[in-house]
């Protein structure tokens, strides 16, 4: 470890040397390579964390520059997969992180595969249930987890730390219900600065082993509006996650074929059998135009614009029902 590189981080009295070491030993998974994804993973990288796990199921698309740093326009030209240019541009700033990339979708089978061992999760997600997912693989395994979310000028930030705070189930019922997201009603750059603040602050607290309080953090950027409370207080012995007798009931949860991606006029088909060379091959025969990379195929059909991966997944754009997925699957494909 190159100490003249963090030294004015190791001049930092909560961190120091020994913070220093405990940085480059941690192994963090961010789920979620959008606005937050992009800007944690490189304030960690910068921090000088030793190991980081990135996973999204997306790719790069020109709406996603005005906010996520990491990328460039060639790389929504190219269309790559956000934590393929992500992992590009991280390792231009330090060549001493491990990083490892994976472009699926995550659920149960993931995080017990690749995240039983981290020493921290940040969620950087944008939908309910993979927080929630998250929050019952984190109390199940005793990891520690950073919850984060950013809609037009407002910010959300809250740590989790199983045997010392409540989990997020247990502070759900006093938050605000929020069915807004950045795709339905915008979002600023500041907003999504002022959440991965909060949770990188958070982060290295947490990796260097400094006191972090059960505290919910919230407010609006642009009103000038900053909220902080407690919830140390509201453990719910009955809860499923952290309660006495906890069942983890979002780990038994199965999967779905066909799921609608929060605020995105987007539906995710799920499809291990239909293969990228089977897909190919198909669309040759139909005289179907289609624009490919190393990682996935993208082609317009019956007036939609479908993108696949090498995992199966199909992202199907301009549809939100996947009603009307199925639909166009069955008529595509038979």
């Amino acid at each position: 470890m190159d100490n003249n590189r963090y030294s004015r981080q190791i001049l930092f009295k909560g961190i120091g040397q020994k913070g220093q070491t405990l940085i480059a030993q941690a192994h963090v998974i961010i789920i979620g390579m959008g606005a937050l994804g992009s800007h944690l993973a490189e304030g960690l990288v910068r921090a000088g964390i030793g190991e980081l796990t990135i996973v999204d199921r997306d790719y790069i698309e020109e709406s996603n520059l005005q906010r996520q740093t990491l990328y460039s326009a060639n790389d929504a030209v190219e269309a790559l997969p956000k934590v393929i240019a992500a992992k590009k541009a991280l390792q231009a700033i330090s060549g001493d992180v491990t990083i490892h990339t994976f472009i699926e979708q995550v659920d149960y089978a993931f995080l017990e595969e690749h995240s039983r061992e981290v020493t921290l999760i940040l969620d950087a997600t944008d939908n309910f249930d993979t927080r929630m997912l998250i929050n019952d693989f984190a109390f199940k395994y005793n990891i520690p987890w950073i919850y984060g979310g950013v809609v037009q000028s407002t910010y959300v930030e809250a740590p989790f730390i199983p045997g010392e705070t409540p989990c997020f189930n247990c502070l759900l019922p006093q938050l605000p219900a929020i069915n807004l997201t950045c795709d339905t009603v915008g979002v600023i750059q500041p907003a999504v600065t002022m959440t991965t603040s909060l949770q990188l602050k958070d982060a290295l607290k947490i990796i260097t082993g400094n006191n972090v309080p059960a505290k919910y953090t919230y407010g609006d950027i642009w009103n000038g509006e900053h909220h902080v409370f407690g919830f140390s207080r509201m453990s719910d012995n009955d809860c499923l996650t952290c309660g006495a007798e906890p069942t983890f009931p979002q780990l038994n949860k199965q999967a779905h074929e066909y799921a609608s991606l929060c605020g995105r006029d987007t539906v995710q088909y799920q499809n291990k059998h239909i293969s990228q060379e089977m897909l190919v091959n198909f669309l040759v025969e139909n005289n179907i135009n289609y624009k490919t990379n190393d990682y996935l195929i993208m082609f317009h059909y019956d007036g939609y614009r479908l993108v696949n991966f090498h995992d199966g997944r199909f992202l199907i754009h301009n549809m939100s029902q996947p009603s009307e997925a199925a639909k166009l699957m069955n008529k595509l494909f038979g």
